[in-house]
């Protein structure tokens, strides 16, 4: 099965659906196995499936909201930007990072990097 560009299309839309329900075992599902993750980039990256899934777990029980608003796709790779908000008690936390992923042939994601820092979020 070749790669096609709207089997990137629907696996970067169901990262940011499982980012937004805070679904780590469904999001880590989504990598190949060697996988990488540099969230933000310049962080040390995660380099194991244990690694991964336990970065994402920090996301449940979160009550989280992501939209995506651009995606460019080429080749095996796709840089997207998307919002993630985030309530906590009575404020809200709101980044959109820009993240770029690299696939294998059959979709699973192999390297994943987020370009966002602090200066990014928002509190509302």
């Amino acid at each position: 099965m070749a790669l096609t560009p709207e089997r990137i299309r629907a696996v970067v839309e169901q990262y940011i659906e499982h980012v937004g329900k805070g679904a780590a075992d469904d999001i880590a599902g989504l990598y190949a196995d060697g996988a990488t993750v540099e969230d933000p980039v310049g962080s040390t990256p995660l380099t194991t499936r244990e690694q991964i899934r336990e970065f994402y777990g920090n996301l449940t029980g979160a009550e989280s909201r992501t939209r995506l608003i651009e995606t460019r796709i080429c080749g095996n790779e796709a840089a997207f930007h998307f919002e993630v908000e985030t309530r906590v008690g009575e404020q809200t936390y709101t980044v959109a990072p820009i993240d770029v992923m690299t696939f294998d042939e059959q979709g699973r994601i192999t390297s994943m990097r987020a370009f966002w820092s602090g200066t990014d979020m928002r509190v509302s």
